[in-house]
């Protein structure tokens, strides 16, 4: 079974395949995550010890939790 963007760019199928669409899906969420938890730690550090709020951080320390839950919640009530 091919990837539907694969089947409507036919060149792309010599150079992309779904192991290499896997393995980008999962980078990139990996990435993301890890992004988030270092900006959530940056902001405990500024909190705690310097004691600054960092609203910045803290927006998107938000924002990452409620678009995971989200997607959680939309993933596991459409399977």
């Amino acid at each position: 079974m091919t990837h539907p963007i694969l089947s409507r760019i036919p060149v792309l199928r010599r150079f992309v395949d779904e192991r290499f669409l896997e393995h980008r899906r999962r980078s990139s969420s990996i990435a993301g995550i890890v992004a988030a938890c270092l900006a959530v730690a940056l902001f405990e550090y500024r909190f705690f010890w310097d004691h600054i709020w960092s609203w910045d951080l803290f927006a998107l320390a938000i924002s990452f939790v409620v678009i995971k839950m989200s997607l959680f919640t939309w993933f596991r009530i459409k399977d």
